[in-house]
This record gives C-alpha cells, structure tokens and sequence, in this order.
C-alpha cells in the first residue's frame, strides 16, 4: 500500500513533510508548472547559483506555515486553511516571478496575486487543450480543495487580502488611558502576508542560501517561540525583538545587494522591453507559461524582441549610461522626478531620450523602482511589527531604534537609473540629462 504521505529532503529546511490534500495539491499542473519558473528572476545572471524555483519556495513557506501553526496550536480547520494558502500563495506567478509586475499590470490590469486567486478558484484555464488530454489527473485546484472539505474561497482570501485590505500588522488604537483595538481576525493571513510571515522568513533564508550571499540569516526557532495571537492579530512577544531586527535586517539588506541590484535590474527590464515590444497578445495565457516557454514565444517574434532574448540568453547585457543617485538630489528634484513612477510617463520618456541619443527606442531603458517595489513587495517598508509586553502591544519601533532607522533607509541608492548597449552610452548620457534634468 502506497502511503498517504511523502518527505521531501529540501536544501535550506531539511526533511519537509506533506500528506493528504497538500499532497495532492502539490501534484497539480498549475503548481508544478512553478518547477520551470525562476524563484529570482534573472538574478541567476549575476548570482550563478540562483536558479531555484518557485516551487521550492512554495514547499519552503508550507513547512515554515505549518511551524508556526503548530506554535499558535492553531483549529485544524484554521491549520486546514493556512497551510493551503501558504503553497498555494505563488500559483499565479508568471514567467521570471516578480520582472514582468509591471508590464501586466498596465497591459492585463492584473498581478500575480489576482492569477493566483483565479486558478485557486477555478476562474482560469491552467492547462492548454492539448496537455489536459495527455495527463492522468487534470482536477484542479478547486475541486482537490472542495474534497477536502476546505473553501477556496477562504483559501483565496488568505492569498488575496493584504493587497486589498491594507492589513499590516498589529491593527491597534493608542488611546490615552489604555489601549483599543479593531474587532478583526488578521492572523491567519497574517501568517502568508504580514510583517513576520511564512513567505518572507523562507525566501529570505532560500534566496540568501541559493546566492551566497550572507545575509539572509534569520533566527526561525526563536520567531516560532515567541509569536502569539493577540486580539485577533499576529505579535511577537518582547522576548523576540532580537530575532524581529534580525529578519528585518536580512530583509533591507537581501533587496539591496540581490533583489535591487543594478546589474540584475537591467537584465530583467531588458525582458521587460522584449515583452513590450512584443505582439499585444504575447501575455496571453501567461498563467500557464514557464521561463523556457515564454521565452521561445518571444524568441519567435522575431525583430527586436528576438534580439534582446538572444543578448539575454548569452549575457550581453545593457550598460548603466546615466543615474541620479538620492543622496546627491534636493526635495524639489526629487518632486519632479516622482512622475517618472508613472509607467506610461517613463514609456515617453525612454523614446524620448532614445530620438535625442539617435538611437532605437528598444536601446534605451528608464528604471525607477519604486513603483514596481510597491506592487511586488509592499511589506518592505512596514517594519512596525507589533510587539507584546504583558497584555499590551507596541509597534517594534518604540523598542528598537534600528526597527526605525530601518523605516527611512532606501533599499537603492540610485533614483533613476538609464541604461543601453555600450557602444551608446556617451550619446544616451548626454541625452537622459537633458531630458531628465531640464
């Protein structure tokens, strides 16, 4: 008899265990199409180690949900729900995760979260007619939940709420004579998106491990004794700060030297550009595209795409022609370059420095991250964690003179980055500054 369970030996947490539901959900198409998504993007260009998958992630921030479950000796109804959304939370990724946030969003209107709602629901296709007819098993997301007796609804919700409700943390009043707090129930979905949550603790640790790069170090049994549910919400006892700063301090320095690196910032706008530059229908059905599948699609347009997958694929990547770096820049330059956050703004502006560098506007990339930051990881920002001394919460803050230091630190030290081939660097210098700076 073939046992209802598996153990699987994972790099970074060990012997990770799934059964029954999580079993099944994990063979699903649309979960295991995630094998051929890059968890980085193309950060593999820069860091060669770094060719883990979304998958592997996925699996990761299931163990870690499920440790904390067992810490807050969670319903198992609650348990049931929480454990799904935590390796369900990535099913809508797209090709290269988080590079092509903005692109959708102003072509399709939507982010990885609304497609992963989608298929959790059953909203959207996860399959081509071609491949559903060669697999065994095509039950969807939906139904293997349904089953199970699990709402995907609820599911969805977990996956789905912190971009729509705006809950961050500890939801609390100071009042003068004491404390009030909103009548919710965050700590589920704080669990998969909150300040001290299942996915960050285990891409953190996943990607610093993958890179090599020593920063991603997180103190995961000491968070696990110290958390508890308080008035609804997910807080980390005064015991835990140390290990609180810890995971914040992994956190701003990952998006500084992996997420936000400049030299990975521009391969991956380079696809970005490819895509734009591509038939209006390429992000079509792009739930249902790997890495290596979407870029065949775009390799086929031909012409400027197909050129800048072929530059992509033998690393002859754009060069840095011009940045305004913030500590060089005054309050009222920094004003005028806010509207450059603004997709379609910076879409003129590239074209523009391009016609006066006489160059082709594929040549020519603008970044300024901020915007694409937001819709990606909104939590970067939020280091208010809620901490519990005695039968009162405080924002970390109040403690930790490094929890507010961390608050006001740029995770880039560049504003506006333009890059291109390096044979046009001169002539697009010259050009970003008279279109950037007039």
């Amino acid at each position: 008899m073939v046992p209802d369970f598996k153990v699987i030996h994972d790099s970074v947490h060990g012997s990770v265990r799934l059964e029954g539901v999580f079993l099944r959900l994990l063979g699903r198409p649309e979960m295991q199409r995630l094998q051929g998504v890059h968890q980085l993007g193309l950060a593999h260009l820069v860091f060669p180690g770094a060719n883990h998958s979304r998958l592997e992630h996925s699996l990761g921030t299931y163990h870690i949900a499920r440790k904390m479950a067992d810490a807050l000796t969670l319903k198992e109804e609650e348990r049931k729900e929480v454990l799904a959304a935590a390796l369900l939370h990535d099913l809508g990724h797209p090709p290269f995760s988080h590079t092509l946030e903005e692109v959708m969003a102003d072509r399709l209107g939507l982010d990885h979260v609304d497609l992963s709602k989608s298929l959790i629901l059953g909203e959207m296709r996860s399959l081509t007619a071609s491949e559903a007819r060669l697999l065994s098993d095509t039950a969807g997301t939906r139904e293997v939940l349904e089953e199970d007796g699990i709402s995907p609804e609820n599911v969805a919700d977990l996956v789905f709420s912190p971009r729509s409700s705006e809950v961050a943390g500890q939801s609390l009043l100071d009042v003068q004579d004491g404390q009030a707090h909103f009548g919710q129930t965050n700590y589920l979905r704080q669990i998969i998106h909150g300040p001290v949550d299942a996915d960050q603790m285990d891409y953190l640790l996943r990607d610093a491990h993958y890179t090599g790069v020593a920063h991603g170090t997180i103190d995961l049994d000491r968070l696990m004794q110290t958390i508890d549910i308080h008035h609804g919400d997910l807080v980390v006892h005064k015991g835990g700060i140390t290990a609180v700063e810890g995971l914040l301090v992994a956190r701003a320095l990952m998006y500084t030297s992996v997420y936000f690196h400049k030299t990975v910032r521009i391969a991956e706008m380079m696809l970005c550009k490819a895509v734009e530059m591509s038939d209006v229908k390429i992000l079509d059905g792009i739930q249902m595209e790997t890495d290596a599948s979407f870029t065949e699609r775009i390799a086929k347009q031909g012409g400027y795409p197909g050129r800048m997958i072929t530059l992509l694929k033998y690393r002859e990547l754009y060069k840095r022609a011009f940045a305004l770096y913030m500590p060089d820049l005054k309050e009222e330059e920094l004003d005028h370059l806010l509207k450059l956050t603004d997709y379609k703004v910076r879409k003129l502006k590239e074209e523009e420095i391009a016609a006066r560098a006489g160059v082709h506007p594929s040549e020519v990339i603008l970044d300024m991250p901020e915007r694409e930051l937001l819709i990606s990881e909104p939590r970067i920002g939020k280091t208010e964690v809620p901490i519990l001394e005695g039968d009162r919460v405080r924002p970390l803050s109040r403690y930790s003179p490094l929890a507010k230091a961390l608050q006001s630190r740029n995770v880039f030290d560049w504003a506006v980055m333009v890059s291109c081939p390096a044979r046009h660097r001169a002539d697009v210098a010259k050009a970003a500054a008279k279109v950037l700076l007039a």
